[in-house]
């Protein structure tokens, strides 16, 4: 897949290369994925749905176990499997906020909370390559560009004073997503 477009940030010990791709998330090729997913973990529609039919039977029986482990995934949080049949070794699973259910502060914050959760098991599972799914935008009804915002402020921050990642990857299904990443990075 082309890169739309690129932009490294990080300090001078470490950086990391942050991208915007318009594609299919269970192609890309890396480390992990974060997979948008429902508290239940149970697969369903949208990337939820594409990762699990993609990454086969072994990604639903891991989710299943942990729920029966350790209930619901909260809207906020975020546990990992293995990749499955992907062509990565972990999908990082993470509940995004439905925007109807919240008031506009507090859906933000359980947005860039996904992001955070997602990204410090990613660096626990020694994974340097992650692509992101545009989180609560489809049903979940995020509104597209609030969420764009709070995915590349909440990644750049964490890139900027966390562990060092190679690569963060923000996957967009659709033209409008794609475009509304490069306008936040000015290319």
């Amino acid at each position: 897949m082309a890169r739309a477009w690129e932009r490294a940030y990080g300090s001078n010990m470490t950086s990391t290369q942050l991208s915007a791709i318009q594609g299919d998330i269970t192609e890309y090729d890396g480390d992990a994925v974060v997979n948008a997913a429902n508290p239940r973990l149970a697969g369903g529609g949208g990337v939820d749905g594409a990762i699990h039919r993609a990454g086969g039977p072994s990604i639903l029986e891991e989710c299943r176990r942990w729920v029966a482990e350790n209930g619901l995934l909260p809207t906020g949080a975020a546990m990992a499997t293995g990749g499955g049949d992907l062509p990565v070794r972990k999908v990082i699973h993470t509940v995004g906020p439905i925007w109807d259910d919240h008031d506009p502060h507090t859906a933000r914050d359980l947005l860039a909370s996904c992001y955070r959760a997602s990204l410090l098991l990613a660096t626990r599972h020694d994974c340097s390559r992650v692509a992101f799914p545009n989180i609560s935008t489809g049903v979940y009804g995020f509104p597209k560009q609030e969420a764009a915002e709070v995915a590349v402020t909440t990644v750049t921050d964490w890139v900027n004073t966390e562990e060092a990642l190679e690569e963060v990857v923000f996957v967009c299904f659709s033209e409008e997503n794609l475009e509304i990443y490069s306008g936040l990075l000015g290319v």
